[in-house]
């Protein structure tokens, strides 16, 4: 019975994610007819509204690499049982993005806006690039272990999960951490770029080079020497930049 209810909250929580993650490509990008976007949404002073963002991303970065550290999952499993973990959390990414869409507060002024046709579309094909690497990425490194699917399916057949392995499947050839190169690609890569959506990209990347100071200490701690000399080898977030000496 336990079995059978971990693979609905598990199917449940992917499926809650994969909305969330669809709307912020929309929110991103501003899609009109979204409720709210980047620029679209409540109305405070530009001070106030960037107070307010500022907490709703540090508040993303905060859910994303606190419940993402061993220590905090070692206790977690305590409360939460181990199959579901990894769901949980995904389930807790989505809530966390749905508090962001909803209290979101635009700031108006223009920092870029190209009006070139050419440009217009070369930007477009690089925002739809990055979430393209995102999503491949997803997939290079397991796309049902990384959403929790993976492992309910194992609890449900009895099975344990095989020792990770550090392997570097097309992308990470190039880059550590491709999946943030494409979040970073998508929330820069705009033709009209709004004060808003410069806060926002601009807090997400420091998120970014936060997290993976703390996930790249838990990789060299589990991989230990395989990890360093890849550091080494291959670039952080641009290929052949970043590199560890």
């Amino acid at each position: 019975m336990a079995r059978s209810a971990y693979m609905l909250i598990a199917a449940l929580c992917y499926f809650a994610f994969l909305a969330a993650f669809l709307y912020l490509i929309g929110f991103v990008a501003g899609l009109p007819a979204l409720p709210t976007h980047v620029d679209k949404g409540m109305v405070a002073a530009p001070v106030v509204a960037a107070l307010i963002d500022l907490g709703l991303i540090a508040l993303f970065g905060l859910q994303h690499s606190i419940m993402a550290r061993p220590g905090f999952k070692a206790g977690w499993t305590k409360i939460i049982p181990a199959p579901i973990e990894r769901s949980v959390y995904c389930f807790a990414a989505a809530a966390v993005l749905a508090v962001l869409f909803a209290f979101w507060h635009p700031i108006g002024g223009t920092v870029w806006n190209v009006t070139n046709s050419a440009g217009r579309m070369v930007l477009w094909v690089l925002f739809f690039a990055g979430w393209g690497v995102v999503f491949i990425s997803t997939w290079l490194i397991s796309h049902f272990e990384l959403f929790g699917l993976a492992q309910v399916w194992r609890n449900w057949r009895g099975k344990v999960a095989a020792p990770p392995k550090l392997t570097q499947p097309l992308f990470y050839k190039l880059v550590r951490h491709p999946l943030y190169s494409g979040f970073i690609l998508a929330f820069w890569a705009t033709p009209t770029m709004s004060l808003g959506h410069m806060l926002l990209a601009a807090g997400m990347t420091a998120y970014v080079l936060i997290a993976i100071r703390y996930e790249e200490r838990d990789l060299v701690a589990h991989f230990g020497h395989d990890y360093e000399d890849y550091r080494t080898r291959v670039g952080m977030l641009i290929p052949g930049m970043g590199r560890k000496s």
